[in-house]
């Protein structure tokens, strides 16, 4: 196992904010969900003792006789403010004199760099153009998740969880967030910086990059499997094909999101088309993993709909 490779890759300068990110995430979702359950816990307690909600115990840090019944933005919020921009700018100096900046030398036509690796915030979209075509993982989807996030406040129709952290009442939207962001865009994240090699191939972290490995794996079409060789025969087949998946997709959303009695009653809140967007959205990142399973082994699938203007 060469360690000393992870080391080159892990202490490269401009892997270090991925490095931290492996740190900074899992603690602030802990530190965030910690609150949401001590608030939970304390909502459940005042519904069992609506008296006790009257009292100065409603809040999960009750009031104390020392402390001022009114907390200012000037000294209070300003000073903390201050304070953090102090640290943040020491720690910022420190990385600019302790790390190089990752520059290299001059583009040679020459000479391709193996492997050719994006920055690290758009290491993400690099990997999913292992799985879609490069204006599918480039452009259209980069765009439905700025959409989606743009939109997510028009498809909310939750009025709980406003202004307070809070797990039970905002299950399906954590763990939608869970599934979208940590279990998909930071994974591909962290597989685009630690384990693709030259060649864009697979090495597990430890294993040593070799440049000369070739690896004979044939991908194939969906429609080359059953045999379709019309140029209009493999359009119709994707087709059907790409309607029956968001057909079952939407249906299994539709099954997500009505599963608890908490749900159906959010679910009854929403118009037609706040629902259908959020189901849409919700099968297209879905389909995000169905196609890492089928470009997987032994499956090795790479498009389901081919035509003569786009692939996916």
């Amino acid at each position: 196992m060469d360690w000393h490779q992870l080391w080159a890759i892990t202490s490269a300068p401009d892997n270090i904010p991925i490095v931290a990110l492996l740190f900074l995430v899992p603690f602030y979702l802990w530190y965030g969900l910690r609150q949401s359950f001590a608030n939970d816990r304390l909502i459940a307690q005042l519904e069992a003792d609506p008296a006790l909600a009257k009292t100065h115990h409603r809040k999960t840090l009750p009031y104390k006789p020392e402390w001022p019944k009114e907390v200012h933005v000037w000294p209070f919020l300003l000073k903390v403010e201050f304070l953090a921009a102090v640290i943040v700018t020491v720690i910022l100096f420190v990385w600019s004199i302790t790390l190089n900046a990752p520059l290299e030398e001059p583009a040679n036509p020459n000479l391709t760099m193996n492997p050719s690796k994006a920055p690290w915030y758009f290491l993400g979209l690099q990997e999913m153009l292992v799985y879609f075509d490069p204006w599918m993982a480039g452009v259209v989807l980069p765009t439905l998740i700025i959409v989606g996030l743009m939109a997510i406040p028009y498809m909310d129709a939750n009025p709980l969880g406003n202004g307070y952290y809070t797990y039970k009442q905002r299950k399906f939207a954590i763990w939608s967030f869970l599934f979208g962001f940590v279990g998909l865009w930071v994974l591909m994240v962290i597989i685009g910086t630690f384990i693709r090699g030259p060649g864009w191939m697979w090495f597990w972290p430890g294993a040593t990059w070799d440049h000369n490995r070739l690896i004979f794996e044939t991908n194939r079409d969906l429609d080359q499997i059953l045999g379709i060789t019309s140029v209009w025969g493999r359009a119709i087949f994707g087709a059907f094909v790409v309607g029956l998946y968001f057909a079952l997709a939407g249906w299994a959303v539709h099954k997500l999101i009505t599963l608890t009695e908490f749900n159906r009653k959010i679910y009854e809140r929403m118009a037609l088309l706040q629902y259908l967007a959020l189901q849409f959205f919700l099968t297209v990142m879905l389909l995000l993993v169905v196609k890492i399973i089928l470009r997987r082994p032994p499956l090795r699938i790479k498009y389901i709909w081919v035509t003569p203007w786009f692939n996916i």
